[in-house]
């Protein structure tokens, strides 16, 4: 009950807090002396601190873990933002294939009033739909590879001699029927193992369309990360530090930070929260992320969240996380089909 009110005193006011104010709480029938020492005690098991000896105490990332695991109830996203968070995804012009993600990471950052992070998916966990090869010039050939997500990826390959359009149209219906349904590195391996396919050292059609097509998928990109509402730190006193705040900045310039913790959203099921010095990441201490996979159930094909400080409000930004990340999972399902 005192861990409670401390932690929700800090999220309301980010100062420390006293005995007497919690001892004023409602829900709270002690005295301020009773609390006291029951803060006391919760310090010396390491779940609150006391940032300087006449201030009160604020909790540590030990005693945000333990409240938000046995104490927090989350919040039923109200009806108000999940319709906002519907109209900025649902009605976005879709131009290009990372549209979705860059209005989610919009979305996120200004409805949460946090930072927003969206890993795009790595061309590599792509679904495969669709490949055509369209003639530009003599040994000069388009490639055009569609995923099942919706994205469109052009590259320009050349061939050791000129290829008709009429031959390259049979290349294309014969890779599509090939490869379909696989990821981008599942469909690199299946061109291998064809090619390494002694039957198709004879047939000069396949031999051919599994070469342009290696060439096609050789160095494809990683994925991409989004970040949108940095700025949103600078309202939040604990970051009033210009030092800190451009510490934090630096780590949201070099993505890579934030893509190593990242990485292990791909793996979870459902929300993950990261608190404070967990990550083990200097970069990230007083930060927590939320985090969430998007895609297939058991293939997620990218992760998005929100970082801000350790006193965020988790009870709301959880389920918003969540939330945002099974519709982009049914935008994207849909787009698919």
């Amino acid at each position: 009950m005192v861990l409670a009110s401390v932690v929700a005193n800090y999220i309301a006011t980010a100062e420390p807090v006293g005995s007497r104010t919690v001892s004023k709480q409602k829900n709270v029938d002690f005295s301020p002396a009773t609390v006291r020492n029951v803060m006391s005690d919760l310090e010396d098991m390491g779940y609150l601190e006391q940032p300087h000896v006449s201030a009160g105490r604020v909790p540590t990332s030990e005693g945000l873990r333990l409240y938000v695991d046995s104490i927090l109830e989350l919040d039923e996203l109200d009806q108000r933002t999940k319709d906002t968070i519907r109209a900025q995804l649902e009605n976005q012009p879709v131009n290009e294939a990372n549209d979705i993600f860059k209005a989610t990471s919009r979305a996120l950052s200004r409805i949460s009033r946090q930072t927003a992070l969206v890993v795009v998916p790595s061309p590599e966990q792509e679904v495969f739909r669709h490949m055509e090869f369209v003639r530009l010039a003599a040994g000069l050939i388009l490639v055009v590879l569609v995923s099942k997500s919706g994205g469109v990826q052009n590259r320009i390959i050349e061939a050791e001699e000129d290829i008709a359009q009429e031959e390259l149209d049979r290349y294309t219906r014969y890779l599509n029927d090939l490869l379909a349904d696989l990821t981008l590195n599942q469909v690199k391996q299946r061109v291998a193992q064809e090619m390494a396919n002694e039957r198709n050292l004879f047939d000069t059609v396949l031999s051919r369309a599994l070469t342009l097509g290696k060439q096609a998928l050789e160095n494809r990109s990683e994925g991409e990360l989004l970040i949108d509402g940095q700025t949103n730190l600078m309202d939040q006193p604990e970051f009033k530090d210009v030092v800190r705040l451009r510490g934090i900045f630096q780590a949201f310039e070099e993505k890579s930070t934030l893509l190593r913790l990242l990485d292990k959203a791909l793996t979870a099921q459902g929300v993950r929260l990261v608190i404070g010095s967990e990550s083990d990441l200097a970069e990230l201490d007083g930060l927590s992320v939320v985090t969430s996979p998007y895609g297939e159930p058991g293939k997620s094909s990218g992760a998005l969240g929100v970082i801000g400080p350790t006193r965020m409000d988790y009870s709301k930004v959880i389920p918003m996380v969540d939330f945002t990340a099974r519709l982009v999972s049914r935008i994207l399902d849909e787009r698919g089909k």
